[in-house]
């Protein structure tokens, strides 16, 4: 049965634009449509008729997605600083904001400074809007039925936390939590993944994941702990201590901290990956060299997801792709040495859509894809009918 839910994913995607469109497509009686769009316009999704005469000169019957019926919330937590976002409902960014911090400090440091940055933008711009769904991102693995980070060993002290307890006093709204490298890939669904069913996204930052993206839908693997790339064993790397507590981790050749602390090593004065890519950008030999062999070491590991993935494109984004030709340079020079000539006739190789602004997309993503589902608008029609009368 075709519900007021379906009914509303129709018109959000602009497949339907019309009552006598949405009986078209769904079968529906007139009766069942005008019933249907009734719920949604009481419930305020729905623009309708009337409403629309003014805006733009759109005819009487008109049906239009009202993106302001309220908003969503985004914070792609890091390893050292926050993003944080307003986002309406159609995707659009309204405002955003940033809090510096280390993560190892754990969530009872952090997310009270985030809930205070997020409460700002909410103060200010949200004009009164209702919060309808928070998107978080976590480095690590998380497990997105819990919403929690689970066995991260670089994220001490923030596995198993409940997230949405520091969130209460900012907004009263379900909570999502993704892993960032996921959340990354759910970013390309609105850009080149609107084209490429499947495609890789990289993360290249402080720490090294994948996101995947298979026929279209998010992969993340049984124990959510699909593309955890950077933690993959490599003969190069034996013996090197890496962050997760493990040695020999792909993250101790080619991981930002990595890069960071040997340019240190050297005399020149770096605190985080963000820094070496400024240098690179600005022409920097020793660092363009350090972000082209971290790209090879990389591809020497990422040649074998793509023989087994077979994907059409590997999209390239965190910190590292603010200097995509010198990274994904590197990137390639092992993909196409290593993986079969089959696996890259047709591979791209795409900087991150969204750029610095991608884990923030992704979240609210997340989110909307969550609130504005077909069973969640459902239900959330459902709360709102009155109780049958005893």
């Amino acid at each position: 049965m075709t519900t007021a839910g379906d009914v509303l994913e129709l018109v959000r995607s602009g497949r339907a634009t019309t009552r006598s469109q949405l009986r078209v497509q769904t079968g529906l009686s007139r009766t069942a449509v005008v019933a249907r769009v009734a719920a949604l316009a009481e419930a305020g999704l729905l623009l309708v008729g009337e409403e629309l005469a003014s805006t733009g000169g759109r005819p009487p019957g008109s049906l239009l997605f009202n993106k302001d019926a309220g908003v969503v919330l985004a914070a792609a937590i890091g390893r050292s600083r926050s993003q944080l976002a307003l986002f309406d409902l159609l995707g659009d960014q309204l405002a955003t904001s940033a809090v510096d911090h280390d993560v190892g400090a754990g969530p009872e440091v952090v997310m009270p400074a985030v809930a205070t940055h997020l409460g700002r933008l909410l103060d200010e711009v949200a004009a009164g809007r209702p919060v309808l769904s928070i998107g978080i991102s976590l480095p690590g693995t998380v497990d997105p039925v819990r919403g929690v980070s689970v066995d991260s060993p670089v994220m001490g002290g923030w596995d198993g936390a409940d997230l949405t307890r520091y969130l209460a006093d900012v907004a009263q709204a379900p909570t999502f939590v993704g892993n960032d490298a996921d959340v990354l890939a759910r970013s390309e669904r609105l850009g080149h993944a609107a084209g490429i069913s499947d495609l890789i996204v990289v993360k290249a930052s402080t720490g090294l994941g994948l996101g995947i993206i298979a026929e279209g839908r998010v992969v993340s693997g049984h124990l959510g702990g699909a593309g955890e790339i950077g933690h993959t064993k490599v003969d190069a790397a034996a013996g090197r201590p890496c962050r997760c507590g493990d040695t020999g981790c792909l993250e101790t050749l080619a991981g930002g901290w990595a890069l960071v602390a040997r340019l240190t090593e050297s005399g020149r004065r770096v605190d985080h990956v963000r820094d070496l890519v400024a240098l690179a950008a600005a022409g920097d030999a020793d660092a363009k060299q350090l972000l082209r062999e971290s790209g090879r070491q990389l591809g020497e590991v990422l040649a074998v997801a793509i023989n087994l993935l077979n994907p059409q494109a590997v999209v390239i984004g965190g910190d590292m792709a603010a200097v995509f030709d010198v990274y994904a340079a590197g990137v390639r020079e092992s993909v196409y040495a290593r993986a079969s000539a089959l696996a890259t006739r047709d591979l791209q190789f795409l900087p991150s859509t969204f750029g610095d602004r991608a884990g923030l997309v992704g979240c609210a993503s997340m989110a909307l894809e969550q609130v504005l589902s077909p069973a969640a608008v459902d239900a959330r029609l459902l709360e709102r009918a009155p109780s049958p009368a005893r």
